[in-house]
């Protein structure tokens, strides 16, 4: 693990590793919450929701919104998981709705967050994900807390020191 400020890192060695990430952070979600996950195609952006997901107590097959833009799911709080990859920036962002839910608790999670430009804040929680090292599965997961995250960052830092 490493820390940095407002950012922490942990490496994933294969996607069950970033499934399981996402699950131990769920202990930290709380309503209202917006989450971005930002990486290129294909590096487990999916996996992490998914793990996020069956930490919320969402028991069906997560998977990605992309043609859908948005799925909801209902656990412990109400999951909306955005695909944002395929919309243009901001104004079509706003028009998804997705702070209305958020005002009523839903925890949104943004897949290709950053086409949000800011439209929901930027007090929450970005997570990058990149390829690093050797291996073909290995990922460097990091965590950049904005204002409503940064009373939560000894326990995010727990979690990635239980993973390291």
């Amino acid at each position: 693990m490493v820390q940095s400020g407002d950012l922490i890192s942990v490496t994933s060695h294969c996607l069950a590793d970033t499934e399981e990430i996402g699950s131990l952070i769920s202990d930290l979600v709380v309503a209202g919450d917006v989450i971005e996950l930002r990486g290129e195609l294909g590096v487990g952006k999916t996996a992490f929701a998914r793990g996020l997901a069956r930490g919320l107590g969402i028991d069906v097959n997560v998977a990605s919104p992309t043609f859908l833009i948005s799925r909801r799911y209902l656990g412990r709080l109400t999951l909306l998981h955005c695909d944002l990859y395929r919309l243009s920036g901001r104004f079509e962002v706003e028009m998804l709705g997705i702070d209305e839910e958020i005002e009523d608790g839903a925890v949104a999670l943004l897949e290709w967050g950053e086409i949000a430009e800011g439209s929901l804040g930027s007090d929450g929680l970005v997570v990058r994900l990149h390829r690093s090292g050797t291996s073909e599965d290995e990922r460097e997961i990091s965590f950049e807390l904005g204002q409503d995250w940064a009373p939560r960052r000894s326990e995010l830092a727990s979690v990635a020191d239980r993973r390291s």
